[in-house]
């Protein structure tokens, strides 16, 4: 069975898209709509933006779920039996499936990224790559720090899990995670605690804009970040999407689970490849391909 699936924030890069845009009418045609309905032109900042440009929360988030759903739109093997994407690529797995049409898929995109944008400025936070630790570690020494906001924010990979919440919090989970055994306790390179209590804010006014919207049922089953499981159902899809802003990417349990049911092709659709590195240390058996 073939899965395929869409990457999140991070996986931008300069000159992406540019290719199918000059290879593809189809493509063309998606990248000029894209650029009316949002208002201003992101393929000009996905094509020749500076990096710095390209990392802002409010213009990657359409980008990368442009770049990853024209990919789909436009394949002509595109078939999956399942969908799933990491964080904001389950948006883009959404639209790819037929749950969200292309104008509302963006148009949420472009909601989500400003809200979250907002709510990183409202307190100090950030984000932190801890790797060679087992999960049960990190949970126990996250839930053990007090007065302070620190949760597992993105299960990545075995011995790869990513920590969300307060400047103070992240550096006091980094020395008692190096105590406990850590390889690395790595800060990352974004504006705020992504999946944790300081996307309340974000949540709230992304979830007004998603019970404002028609869902329909996929195509095929999506496997959810909240909780690794399939649905077809749209009022689950939609609850789930919500929740999603400040709970746990579950993406080593969601991996885990579509090979459980029988995938054993998985196609990345999007900007580089950081899913079949992450999908080949979950399942070493996988079959992992590009678009």
């Amino acid at each position: 069975m073939k899965a395929y699936v869409f990457p999140g924030q991070g996986s931008q890069f300069r000159g992406m898209g540019r290719d199918i845009y000059q290879n593809s009418e189809a493509a063309r045609k998606l990248f000029d709509q894209a650029n009316q309905l949002l208002g201003y032109d992101l393929t000009r900042i996905m094509f020749e933006g500076t990096d710095e440009e390209l990392k802002q929360t409010i213009y990657t988030q359409p980008a990368v779920l442009l770049h990853g759903v024209v990919l789909a739109l436009t394949a002509e093997s595109f078939a999956p039996d399942m969908v799933a994407g990491h964080s904001l690529g389950e948006l883009s797995a959404l639209t790819a499936a037929g749950v969200l049409s292309f104008e509302n898929g963006l148009k949420l995109a472009s909601i989500r990224a400003t809200a979250m944008q907002k709510a990183c400025e409202l307190a100090p936070s950030s984000m932190a790559a801890v790797l060679g630790l087992a999960d049960e570690v990190i949970e126990r020494i996250c839930a053990g720090i007090t007065g302070e906001i620190i949760v597992p924010a993105n299960y990545n990979c075995p011995g790869q899990v990513v920590i969300s919440g307060s400047i103070s919090g992240i550096e006091l989970a980094a020395e008692q995670l190096k105590a406990a055994g850590a390889k690395r306790v790595l800060p990352l390179a974004v504006g705020g605690a992504f999946h944790s209590p300081f996307m309340e804010p974000a949540r709230e006014e992304f979830a007004n804009a998603v019970e404002a919207m028609s869902f329909s049922e996929p195509r095929c089953p999506v496997y959810q970040n909240v909780n690794a499981q399939p649905t077809t159902d749209p009022s689950a899809i939609k609850a789930n999407l919500i929740a999603q802003l400040t709970a746990p990417v579950r993406w080593t349990q969601s991996v885990e689970k579509m090979s459980a049911d029988g995938a054993t092709e998985f196609t990345e659709c999007g900007p580089g490849k950081v899913l079949q590195g992450l999908i080949k240390k979950i399942v070493s058996t996988a079959v992992v391909a590009s678009v």
